[in-house]
């Protein structure tokens, strides 16, 4: 029986049912579908529907009510396959929400005991603490869940040392097609026990492996490939021993067979010391050919990083510095050699031997010895996102996956990349290469575009002639990756017409209805079927006027489609990228989903006019313009830039609220609002004015409004005329209205500096505003018109080489990342190129030696937490080395991400609480913690505004503290 095709997608019949029986969400709105319906491989096909249960209960009852509608289901994680496993015409029940647990850790026996949606970071933080690890370690582990690792049969960098997925699991609990809970493991220990009864039809199926085994055990050994790396078809090689372990068969099966619920896996302990050598190489042929040398040092990790991804990383500002440090000269590959033990001395004399290696194979002084482990851990930093820095190449070519997983034997792996270089050459392209030299196994993605009819024929072609030579080394199809859409089409080339009938066997015994995961492993599809590519025959992207210029791109279009569905967003560690996801766990409120939601609407897959909806209106609402992704994101996606042209496209169809005009024109009014200023703070002293700006204004009650100041900032107050100044303030409309103490304290600073300091004007108009409160608002036009005035003014002071000094990171670097996209031309350029916060301005004046500032010790201790934008562009350190010129400072910076206020979001009400979570992840926790003689500093007005309401703490401007160093 096969069920596929028999649901229409959307159906409201199971969405209805669904809805009423299970307690987790019920997602079934074309937006949603279209979210669901890529994943980092290739293609894009549109689920039925989507669970995201919260119990086990939740995903039995899907699966009954499934299979009674007659619909597919396709377990998922975190959506970042390669070979399309994750998508599928299917019910998707997402698991990576609520299945995150750590249900049991036995530390002496070096057991514990997972669900599925459990990240692999996250696993390995929790097992820290004693001493232990989960030694599969794939360069997605921020994100990789442990049940999607189980299905693909994942390996990792030093599957050398640990072996793979398989070699690590011990057991699996999981719901079969009719709902029956097992526990699979060895045979005789299959039971679940308490979760309930076992049936004969379980018995059944334990002696129709166990006979498949027996069976097919001769043609198993002719078959199956001698390599590690071996991770295609169904494990029923794992059967022909005397006591299988029958969980052993569900990895890698790729959600075909059961529906995993929860995870035992086996543990090591945590080396105590790591050494790295980086090989240099001439030539990615020698680096190849030395592999199979280097292996017998008894590395842990032998990793290829090619001369495209070396060049392409030095492009990526969060990569470029540790690139720099590492890199020597202009190799054409580097091989990353780890060195692993609990001696301190044998990683080292592992490390001496492989320099002696290398130059024995006449590549004297090829080796960079790092042993630094903060240098180790960014240098595989960098290698964990091969992909992503792969992808981030621009153009519509792009390095394509479906050959990346191919394994051969060491000793033939330097003839196999040659020979295969050449396929690619013969059909006029190239290819990249990076992973796991160590084994086999090089990921390797020929550059094409799959828009085009004639490179979907080429793919066809390199794939047929690459699997081809593969199996003539006797070496695997699918090395890592697994085989979902893209290789499972080619079972029968690779292990013969008896082994796909045993893998057909395997499937109908579990699975009778073809309930799960349809159409992967067996009886597949073709694997260049262009109806299932994410860009189908016809498609395109309907060209729109644009406010932002995106020519680098080739267009707003191209810019989106740089999400290739990797997941790096989903990290939740305390960097940046993406906050709201953070709080939330809705694939909605992620850089990847909104970038896919994006593309669909700019492709017209969503309907017309879905662009400037509603439901795209409600994708971007909890983009909070952090601008994380911008630095973080290894294919530079910018969504903070992308919401901001999302909002003016939106704002030619939708008139601004009331509180949109309050927000955007700000900077008009701030003069008067400033004149009147007990008056306009009432607001917050009289509660029932409070409740009234809510309802009329959608400005939470429960939050303060910042205070207006009738001794704002004036340009009055400048100590010299700007056309004599070498330093001019950039009062920003906050410190000036709101905070004016700041922008004083900087002028003092700024004059003991030495410098001679004006605050930049507009020659007696109102004070100069950098646009930002009209862009967050979609107001376009008012932004462009203050911009070209702001430029007006600044580019004298540019002319005369005299520099752009700011306070508020967000005003101040508008001018450098917004202007230049919105009034793109020289004159931007240069004021750009001249625009400095204020502690960029005093650092490079002390590297330069003219900085004379006295300064008396303060406090102790510091706590600094960076502003996001700060973050973005890698200024946080800047701060803190500012910080650190006060005599006895002893400087800590918070690991936090957005502070949750986000220039006028945290003030909204049907944001605030999702601001105060924000907040509560790592900022505001560590705050309370400090001492009362702590000094806290945040540079952003809304960060300690943000701070003062949830911590009751009174932040400082890193101006401030200088200026209280003064004396």
């Amino acid at each position: 029986m096969d069920i596929r095709g028999s649901v229409p997608i959307g159906d409201s019949g199971l969405a209805q049912r669904l809805r009423r029986e299970i307690e987790g969400e019920v997602l079934f709105d074309a937006f949603s579908r279209g979210r669901y319906s890529t994943d980092a491989s290739i293609y894009q096909i549109e689920p039925i529907g989507v669970v995201v249960p919260r119990t086990v209960q939740d995903v039995v009852a899907a699966i009954q009510i499934a299979r009674e509608a007659g619909a597919p289901v396709l377990p998922r994680g975190a959506g970042t396959s390669q070979c399309g496993q994750t998508v599928g015409r299917a019910l998707v029940v997402d698991v990576s929400k609520h299945f995150n647990k750590v249900v049991d850790l036995d530390a002496s026996a070096r057991r514990v005991t997972v669900e599925p949606g459990i990240v692999l970071d996250h696993l390995n933080a929790h097992l820290k603490a004693h001493g232990l690890f989960f030694p599969v370690d794939v360069s997605p582990s921020s994100r990789a869940t442990l049940g999607g690792m189980t299905g693909n049969n994942s390996c990792g960098a030093r599957s050398i040392r640990y072996g793979n997925m398989v070699h690590n699991v011990a057991a699996i609990e999981a719901v079969l097609y009719d709902g029956e809970r097992v526990r699979f493991g060895p045979v005789g220990d299959n039971r679940v026990g308490d979760l309930g009864p076992g049936s004969g039809r379980f018995d059944a199926l334990t002696r129709a492996m166990r006979a498949l085994g027996s069976s097919e055990a001769d043609e198993i050994a002719r078959r199956f490939p001698k390599l590690l790396r071996r991770v295609g078809g169904y494990n029923i090689d794992e059967l022909a021993g005397g006591q299988p372990n029958l969980a052993r068969l569900l990895v890698g099966s790729e959600g075909t067979l059961a529906f995993t619920t929860r995870i035992e896996l086996e543990l090591q302990p945590i080396p105590k010391h790591r050494a790295l050598g980086v090989c240099h190489f001439p030539s990615f042929y020698k680096s190849m050919d030395a592999t199979r040398h280097i292996v017998k040092l008894d590395p842990v990790a032998v990793e290829l990083v090619d001369r495209t991804m070396i060049d392409l990383a030095r492009a990526i500002p969060m990569f470029k510095a540790t690139v720099d440090r590492f890199v020597v000269g202009e190799p054409q590959a580097l091989l990353l050699v780890e060195f692993a033990g609990d001696d301190a001395a044998e990683p080292t004399r592992r490390l001496k031997r492989l320099v002696e290696l290398m130059g024995d194979l006449g590549f004297p002084g090829a080796v960079v010895e790092i042993t630094d482990q903060g240098f180790l851990r960014a240098v595989w930093d960098v290698r964990a996102q091969g992909l992503n820095i792969m992808m981030s190449m621009k153009g519509e070519g792009k390095p394509v996956s479906f050959i990346e997983d191919c394994a051969v034997p060491l000793d033939d792996l330097a003839e196999y990349t040659d020979r295969l270089t050449r396929i690619f050459h013969k059909h006029g392209t190239d290819g990249t290469w990076y992973a796991h030299a160590s084994v086999g196994t090089l990921h390797v993605r020929p550059v094409l575009n799959l828009k085009l009819e004639k490179d979907a024929r080429t793919m066809r072609a390199i794939a047929e002639e690459c699997f081809a030579m593969v199996r003539e080394y006797k070496g695997s199809h699918s090395g890592e990756h697994g085989d979902g859409l893209v290789r499972s089409e080619f079972h029968e080339a690779m292990f013969g017409p008896r082994m796909v009938k045993a893998f057909e066997t395997v499937k109908d015994t579990f699975d009778p209805p073809g309930l799960f995961n349809p159409g992967k492993i067996v009886r597949p599809s073709k694997m260049d079927d262009r109806s299932l590519f994410r860009y189908k025959p016809g498609y395109a992207t309907a060209p729109i006027e644009t406010v932002f210029d995106w020519s680098a791109w080739g267009g707003f279009g191209p810019a989106v489609e740089m999400c290739n569905n990797n997941g790096a967003c989903r990290r939740t560690d305390a960097g940046v990228m993406c906050p709201s996801f953070r709080v939330t766990k809705d694939e909605r409120d992620l850089t990847r989903g909104r970038a896919n939601t994006l593309r669909l609407a700019l492709s017209g897959q969503l309907g017309p006019d879905a662009l400037v909806g509603d439901d795209m209106k409600a994708t971007m609402d909890l983009c909070v313009g952090c601008k994380g992704c911008k630095r973080e994101c290894p294919t530079g996606v910018d969504m903070a830039r992308m919401k901001l042209e999302f909002l003016a496209q939106y704002r030619k169809r939708h008139a601004p609220s009331l509180r949109d005009r309050v927000v955007a024109h700000l900077p008009a009014y701030g003069p008067m609002a400033s004149a009147f200023a007990p008056l306009m703070n009432l607001r917050d002293r009289v509660p029932a004015l409070a409740a009234l700006s809510e309802r009329l204004a959608g400005f939470s009650a429960r939050r303060s409004l910042p205070r207006w100041r009738r001794d704002a900032l004036k340009d009055a107050e400048s100590p010299a005329p700007t056309e004599q100044a070498d330093v001019v303030l950039f009062g920003d409309c906050f410190g000036r209205y709101f905070e004016p103490e700041v922008p004083r304290a900087a002028l003092k600073v700024l004059l003991a500096a030495g410098g001679r300091v004006a605050i930049a004007g507009a020659r007696g108009r109102r004070p100069l505003c950098c646009g930002r409160t009209y862009l967050s608002t979609g107001m376009t036009a008012a932004a462009r018109a203050e911009a070209r005035r702001t430029l007006d003014a600044l580019l004298p002071v540019v002319g005369r080489g005299g520099a752009i000094v700011g306070l508020e990171p967000s005003c101040i670097l508008t001018l450098r990342d917004e202007y230049p996209a919105l009034l793109p031309g020289p004159d931007t350029d240069a004021v750009a190129a001249r625009a400095l916060l204020f502690e960029e301005y005093l650092a490079a004046e002390k590297k330069a030696g003219r900085l004379a500032l006295a300064l008396k010790p303060v406090a102790r201790r510091a706590l600094l937490h960076g502003h996001c934008h700060q973050k973005a562009f890698g200024l946080v350190g800047e701060v803190a080395a500012v910080l650190s010129l006060v005599p006895g400072l002893e400087v800590t910076t918070i690991e936090s991400s957005c502070c949750g206020m986000a220039g006028s979001f945290g003030y909204e009400a049907e944001h605030y609480d999702v601001s105060l979570r924000m907040a509560e992840l790592s900022l505001l926790p560590a705050v309370r913690k400090a001492s009362d003689d702590d000094l806290i500093v945040a540079d952003g007005t809304s960060c300690r505004h943000q701070i003062k309401d949830g911590a009751g703490r009174q932040p400082l401007h890193v101006a401030q503290v200088l200026e209280r160093a003064l004396g």
